[in-house]
């Protein structure tokens, strides 16, 4: 799926990730261990290449935002503990294996979803990892995670789709559930990379416009796949969204009809990008890769 370019950001995430995590010691050394495994085996790491790669986009150094880019996977991950939680979805498998509270109990699951939350904005304000950074592109940066990670953003979202379990909801309330569920991270983690380089504005909502674009055929092709593929395939429970009687682009849609929607937002994420230039062909050519995903 990705480009050599685009791996070589994943490789630099894969071993930075673990260095910024507590490690276990002392008599809450469980809590360590579950955030660990929460992080372990993540799959695209989407959101933390995004950072880096709109990073190098705009100019500025993929290393120096590298501290911001695990930040934001470890909210990304405490997401997907919480998410699988008996309260919420009730997930046992996660990535495929136990998702965290089948391997460590629901209680420690939760203290290593705080935990992971907690830690991003540890590691974001740590003075070592503002090393080269202005200041207020360092704020600025911490502040879109912030918001993303919040009521107005994913913990919105997670809130409409626990209200919308059992329902039928409308279009409208649906592209907002999904707005925020899932668009959040992905639309910060093109501003985070595009603000530690130091873009201007304009060019800052170019690359938030490409993660709304982005975040909208990730989840149609999401579910999509919900439906056509087996679980091995998806390393989660399939079928979860008809089992949990969730509405989603198939239900409202049907499956061509969802199909076309996830192409129309992946032609607009890619012309988006036109504000980047031939140096943004690693993305092109990845938002390609995730839409071909349902073929």
């Amino acid at each position: 799926m990705y480009t050599a370019a685009l791996e070589r950001h994943l490789a630099l995430i894969e071993r930075a990730l673990p260095t910024y995590l507590p490690q276990p010691s002392g008599a809450s050394a469980v809590t360590a261990e579950a955030m660990q495994y929460a992080c372990e085996a993540g799959g695209k790491r989407l959101r933390p290449v995004l950072v880096l790669e709109f990073a190098r986009l705009c100019g500025g150094s993929p290393e120096k935002a590298l501290p911001f880019a695990c930040a934001l996977e470890m909210i990304h991950s405490y997401s997907l503990v919480h998410d699988d939680l008996p309260c919420m979805d009730n997930s046992p498998l996660r990535r495929g294996k136990p998702s965290t509270h089948a391997a460590f109990g629901e209680t420690t699951a939760l203290l290593a979803g705080d935990g992971l939350l907690n830690r991003a904005f540890e590691v974001c304000v740590a003075p070592q990892n503002r090393i080269g950074l202005d200041a207020e592109c360092v704020l600025r940066a911490t502040a879109a995670l912030a918001d993303a990670a919040g009521q107005d953003g994913m913990i919105g979202g997670q809130t409409i789709d626990l209200q919308s379990e059992g329902r039928l909801i409308d279009v409208e309330t649906l592209r907002e559930l999904h707005r925020k569920k899932t668009g959040a991270l992905l639309i910060a983690a093109c501003r985070m990379g595009s603000i530690l380089a130091g873009a201007d504005q304009a060019t800052v909502e170019a690359a938030a416009s490409y993660g709304a674009h982005l975040g909208l055929a990730f989840q149609i092709v999401d579910d999509l796949l919900d439906v056509t593929a087996t679980a091995e395939q998806l390393g989660k429970p399939s079928g979860a969204d008809e089992e949990n009687e969730k509405s989603t682009y198939v239900t409202l849609y049907g499956l061509d009809g969802a199909r076309r929607m996830a192409e129309e937002e992946t032609d607009a994420a890619i012309a988006a990008l036109a504000a980047f230039g031939e140096n943004a062909s690693d993305l092109r050519a990845l938002t390609n890769a995730l839409l071909t995903r349902i073929s």
